[in-house]
């Protein structure tokens, strides 16, 4: 750990998350500073087909990072395909499927209220330009795509994933949200030799994390700005997962705080609030 980055006995990154076939949980508020947020991942395939599992008192989002599945829940039978996300209501039994392989992030948090199952094509996502969008300049190009957002009633999580240029900066300019919304990224389809560096700060000059980022890793955010960095040649890619803390009132995507000294220009998410 350098000296110069603030010490602290909260685990804030899970290295290689997607490293088990089957339904895993990496990251819960009983292992981490989150409050609300859950992180999993499921990775089925001809030797693990299915999975089954209950939504409890969670609300779950299921975003496809690849390939495709069917998902049984709520009396529905829905096809899923790579980038599709379906929300599916606390108190659900679910099973999965795959006739050949997928690869679903998890994102879940407790609620009160029973929201319906809703299912969130990529398609309807890519002609909206509220939902996804290219932001940044010269060096902090990147395409945001909110799959899990205004698009669908929930209680507190918001969903989607952030595509970089190669060498780019992203969640650029520095920003904070934590009165209302905790967040983690995990990192996708960044092969060897790709990487990225991840910080997270409430105090530049006091980090409370700086590291290497690659494929599968995951790093929460409960409070503190975040933005990171590719390496030349190499874009960084992730999945946004936030979870609101007062449930439905808080959950609003692009109402951030930028980093003084970094202001001037807005936060690069306005097109979200159209």
């Amino acid at each position: 750990m350098s000296t110069q980055m603030k010490e602290t006995n909260d685990q804030l990154i899970f290295r290689h998350t997607n490293g088990q076939k089957g339904r895993n949980i990496s990251i819960t508020p009983e292992n981490s500073a989150l409050k609300h947020l859950v992180y999993g991942r499921i990775i089925l395939d001809a030797e693990k087909p299915s999975e089954r599992f209950s939504t409890g008192p969670l609300e779950t989002g299921l975003i496809c990072l690849s390939g495709e599945c069917a998902v049984e829940a709520d009396g529905q039978t829905n096809n899923i395909n790579q980038y599709d996300s379906i929300y599916i209501p606390r108190d659900t039994e679910v099973a999965i499927t795959t006739d050949s392989s997928v690869d679903l992030v998890e994102c879940s948090a407790e609620v009160e209220k029973k929201y319906p199952l809703q299912v969130v094509r990529y398609a309807d996502v890519e002609k909206d330009s509220s939902l996804r969008f290219k932001t940044g300049g010269a060096s902090n190009s990147r395409t945001v795509n909110i799959t899990l957002g205004k698009n669908v009633e929930a209680g507190r999580i918001l969903a989607g994933f952030t595509t970089s240029e190669p060498g780019h900066w992203t969640s650029w300019p520095p920003h904070e949200h934590a009165s209302m919304l905790e967040e983690l990224y995990v990192y996708y389809d960044m092969p060897a030799p790709a990487f990225g560096v991840q910080f997270v700060y409430t105090n530049p000059d006091e980090p409370e994390f700086i590291g290497i980022v690659r494929d599968g890793d995951a790093v929460i955010m409960p409070k503190g700005f975040h933005p990171n960095v590719s390496v030349p040649g190499h874009p960084i890619n992730f999945v946004w997962l936030m979870a609101a803390h007062r449930e439905v009132e808080d959950r609003q995507f692009g109402v951030v705080t930028v980093q003084p000294g970094f202001d001037q220009a807005g936060s690069g998410l306005e097109a979200s609030r159209k």
